[in-house]
């Protein structure tokens, strides 16, 4: 019997965030804006995780890029997914800014002019694999990197070097009164990053300097110890701030080894890592959905390292077994849960936007399925992963496979598919597909010497001996 009990405790109030869900309206409508995190606490998150014991659980290793197991069949599934998931990418960059489409509709003509810095942080990425892959004309995307990097070097609005969540595509200026975002910035810059090193260009590595190097991250701390979520023209700071593991790992290092700007390394310290443990798995994680567990392993390579705290790449290992868990418990109120349909994370619903997923249960569950939430997992549990994927195309292909590669979310048993594909869900699908094959995003992001410099001075190692388990003492 799964441990999924979980106390009656008053909440208090929820933060807000720089990920904004948001209610799908019509495209000359604004959506009513509902931060992620402000989602979660109204669901219920943000209460203490209780422990079911002390000792700290055995895992199964997780299976490593080199010795996957990948068969031809597999690699050729991920190819096509891969191939598919970029074409949102090529198909929704503008050609005079490079900013990515936040969403698009998936089969009519859509004409929100909506781009999301996040998404064009994955968008940037996915230029790189393109460009390796030969998916796109010789030259193409190194000529589309530079456009992307002279916008946002050049001509995009900012203060202190972070950028507004939501912009329009076109002129790059601040759309819906949305919040200038520090986890939304980094992932960006994650994109930058990736280009710098993967293209060797002398005008890509200029604006990619610039960019990261005007980035105040002591401003952005707020005379405090942690990073703010982000802040608005109109009130300033935003309250909360980035002091709980969740994705934010890629904002605190980007912030640490910035050579000008930087914050103290110490800052590392300052989050809470509370331990939650769910059907025997023990693991640090707040109640989340699963892809906190993904997003910053898009870029940082954090196998056979770790903390004094954790070895996260095997916590994410460990919450990806939990989360499959969590779905299979499902099963008796949706019976197309099983071993091989499973995946829940935040993604688009019959009712709009919602933050969903478990352990614990979060958000209206009623049986939709999200591949991202899969795809995302690739290399923490590339098996179960794999056959899950290939089940959702061979069993639901008519309903969950279109030409950007699987829906954002469907059900299975009555039909409803998302009409929309969204750029950030589609963005972890095509760098950890890629990670899973081959490491190609980890082992060019990893070049940043920023980055090494960061994981160093915040006391990352190699482990010495096999893991046994994600928690350290």
């Amino acid at each position: 019997m799964l441990n999924t009990a979980m106390p009656s405790i008053k909440l208090p109030a929820r933060p807000e965030d720089s990920s904004v869900a948001r209610t799908v309206l019509p495209t000359n409508h604004q959506p009513t804006l509902m931060t992620r995190r402000a989602m979660l606490w109204k669901l219920g998150a943000g209460v203490p995780l209780l422990l079911a014991g002390s000792s700290v659980h055995a895992l199964v290793t997780a299976i490593r890029v080199e010795g996957s197991g990948l068969s031809r069949a597999d690699d050729a599934f991920l190819n096509e997914l891969e191939r598919a998931t970029f074409r949102y990418f090529s198909d929704f960059a503008h050609p005079e800014t490079g900013l990515v489409k936040d969403r698009n509709h998936v089969t009519r003509e859509d004409k929100r002019e909506i781009a999301s810095i996040a998404a064009t942080g994955f968008g940037l990425t996915a230029l790189c694999i393109a460009d390796g892959r030969g998916w796109l004309p010789r030259g193409e995307a190194r000529q589309r990197a530079r456009t992307a990097l002279q916008f946002l070097g050049e001509r995009m609005p900012h203060e202190h070097g972070f950028f507004y969540h939501f912009v329009n595509w076109q002129t790059g200026e601040r759309e819906w009164k949305c919040e200038l975002s520090s986890i939304d910035t980094a992932i960006l810059l994650c994109g930058v990053l990736t280009c710098r090193q993967y293209f060797r260009d002398s005008q890509i590595r200029k604006w990619a300097d610039e960019i990261y190097d005007r980035m105040d991250w002591v401003w952005m701390m707020n005379g405090g110890e942690l990073l703010s979520h982000g802040w608005k023209p109109e009130s300033g700071f935003l309250k909360y701030r980035w002091d709980t593991y969740c994705e934010h790992m890629m904002l605190y290092l980007l912030a640490i080894g910035a050579k000008r700007h930087p914050i103290p390394a110490a800052t590392w310290e300052n989050w809470k890592r509370p331990r939650f443990e769910y059907g025997g798995l023990r693991y640090i994680s707040a109640p989340d959905p699963l892809f906190v567990h993904q997003y910053s392993h898009a870029w940082f390579d954090f196998r056979g390292q770790h903390d004094r705290h954790a070895d996260y790449f095997e916590n994410s290992v460990i919450a990806t077994k939990a989360h499959r868990a969590f779905c299979l418990s499902l099963a008796n109120r949706f019976p197309h849960f099983r071993e091989d349909v499973w995946g829940i994370t935040a993604s688009d619903s019959r009712k709009g936007y919602v933050v969903w997923g478990g352990p614990p249960e979060l958000g209206p569950i009623d049986g939709s399925i999200v591949p991202s939430a899969v795809a995302g997992s690739l290399p923490f549990l590339a098996t179960e992963c794999m056959r899950c994927l290939q089940t959702l195309r061979e069993q639901y292909g008519s309903q969950a496979w279109t030409r950007y590669g699987f829906a954002d979310a469907f059900n299975p048993a009555d039909g409803w598919v998302g009409p929309d594909i969204i750029g950030i869900n589609a963005g972890i699908t095509l760098l950890m597909a890629e990670n899973a094959r081959t490491g190609f995003v980890w082992q060019t992001f990893m070049k940043n010497r920023e980055i090494v410099n960061a994981l160093k001075n915040v006391g990352f190692r190699a482990a010495k001996v096999k893991a046994t388990g994600a928690l350290r003492r």
